[in-house]
């Protein structure tokens, strides 16, 4: 599956276009891991504890976004982006969408 943040890929001309795709997951703060980073808060430097949690919630968000696009039989999607929204205090959703396309290699 090709993705792009652009609106057409430039190897590839758009033949139809499918509809909206998107997928989404709704992660909360765990405990443990806000005692590890308030503490590491104190002495500066990368919280990987949610970094880490936020590079699986792309990549989960990602992966729903595609079994869609591929239910629809697309080749690709365009116009990729990601959106962040609380949902309560301590979680959030993280949702990536884009529009699910048919494509066919340009040629030279």
């Amino acid at each position: 599956m090709l993705i792009t943040t652009q609106d057409e890929f430039a190897d590839y001309e758009i033949l139809e276009t499918l509809g909206l795709v998107r997928g989404n997951t709704v992660r909360a703060r765990h405990v443990g891991k806000d005692i590890l980073a308030a503490l590491r808060n104190l002495v500066g430097g990368e919280i990987t504890e949610y970094t880490k949690m936020l590079a699986e919630s792309r990549e989960q968000s990602i992966d729903r976004m595609i079994a869609e696009a591929k239910s629809k039989y697309a080749d690709g999607i365009v116009a990729m982006r990601f959106v962040t929204a609380p949902v309560m205090q301590g979680s959030a959703e993280l949702l990536a969408y884009g529009t699910a396309v048919k494509l066919k290699h340009r040629n030279p």
